[in-house]
């Protein structure tokens, strides 16, 4: 039965992909297999590889387990694991573009990755082009003889952009380019990347599937397409990640789907809240009726997750800054996905160079973690009478 994973439901593949307590004396969860060498029991099966396991870097029981579980969920011919969510992106571009190779990235990309397209991917030799991420089918119009590949991320990062993953994939498609996309926001549970076109998708599993703000971890899970690019980039690479981050990633995974949906239900009702105050210019969540491209998510996506942005309205800065500061159940950090709720403040006018951010008022972004949300509500209540009292 766990191998007909698609006929399944999602939680149930949660609960049950890459566990095999056979194979660990009856215990749910496998051991943590810490070791780079693995003898072989004579020279033939050196030679011949013929063995499960030959070298810690290539593959162990925990590292397998976990990618068992992501290509299950994703529906992926193959997964890699990699240390960090940028390290994930670094390694599906990497691995199907290289020099004198042509780029499209939309203009809302995760800032790390803008980063090393700019800086890392000139000194390798290739170009990149930044797209409205509403372009759509008209992404065509950007493609050039040498464009290898489209980078999507939907939602954009900070500003929350739903891009037509569909459209996208089909030009990119017929114009010979493969699609990935930055899939951490959703997660599989909410979109299936593989399913929509995209040929490589990448999950920062540092987020919701690790769940626990504990440890550091990429995936990139690949479709027939460029599968075989991506499992010769891990090994070209010698990219890696620690058997004590896997099983940390392995144990979040099981209770994603029950953590997702309490993170989508408390920030809708925040961000329904937010919606209703006059200090607040505009709230960008997909979920929310008001969001200008909702119906194209709600086209695509089963769900929303627990991070969105809002604006304010115009003030000076020591305004949010007031704002923020008093806040006690969200943390003042950059990451998201665990259970913990937390706030920055962001200018999207220092990333953006295709599409212009004219807003008046600051962009806040929250990530609403498991707490009730009665007490995250009141708790942004006094961080709005600070604002108004600066403002």
């Amino acid at each position: 039965m766990k191998t007909d994973f698609d006929k399944l439901g999602l939680n149930t593949v949660l609960a049950h992909a890459g566990s095999h307590p056979e194979d660990h004396h009856g215990f749910v969860n496998p051991p943590i297999y810490r070791g780079s060498t693995v003898v072989f029991p004579d020279v033939a099966t050196m030679k011949s590889g013929n063995q499960r396991y030959q070298y810690g870097r290539w593959n162990n029981p925990s590292t397998e387990a976990l990618t068992e579980a992501i290509n299950a969920l994703e529906g992926a011919q193959g997964s890699v694991l990699c240390p960090s969510g940028l390290a994930a992106c670094v390694a599906a571009i990497l691995a199907v573009v290289g020099a004198g190779d042509h780029l499209l990235v939309p203009d809302s990309v995760y800032a790390p990755t803008r980063h090393f397209c700019d800086t890392a991917g000139k000194r390798l030799g290739f170009e990149t082009t930044y797209y409205d991420p509403g372009v759509g089918a008209g992404i065509e119009a950007l493609f050039r003889p040498n464009t290898k590949a489209v980078f999507t991320e939907s939602p954009g990062s900070h500003t929350f952009e739903i891009q037509d993953i569909p459209a996208i994939s089909e030009v990119a498609h017929r114009r010979g380019a493969l699609v990935i996309m930055d899939n951490t926001w959703a997660t599989p549970l909410f979109f299936k990347p593989l399913a929509m076109g995209v040929d490589l998708s990448v999950m920062a599993a540092t987020k919701y599937v690790v769940g626990h703000s504990d440890a550091l971890i990429g995936t990139v899970a690949a479709g027939p397409r460029a599968w075989d690019q991506l499992k010769a980039y891990q090994f070209q690479a010698g990219v890696y990640v620690g058997p004590d981050d896997a099983n940390l990633a392995l144990r979040g995974l099981r209770t994603m789907g029950m953590r997702l949906a309490r993170h989508q239900e408390s920030a809708l009702a925040v961000a329904r809240w937010l919606e209703m105050r006059t200090d607040v210019a505009r709230v960008i969540h997909p979920g929310l009726e008001s969001h200008p491209q909702h119906e194209l998510w709600r086209r695509d996506f089963q769900g929303a997750s627990g991070l969105f942005s809002f604006v304010t309205k115009e003030a000076p800065f020591e305004a949010v800054e007031a704002l923020l500061d008093g806040l006690e159940f969200f943390g003042l950090g950059y990451s998201w996905g665990g259970f913990e709720s937390l706030a920055m403040n962001v200018d999207p006018r220092k990333m953006r160079t295709a599409t212009k951010w004219d807003e008046a008022g600051h962009l806040v972004r929250l990530h609403i973690g498991l707490e009730d949300p009665v007490d995250l509500i009141a708790d942004l209540e006094k961080g709005f009478a600070r604002f108004c009292y600066v403002a």
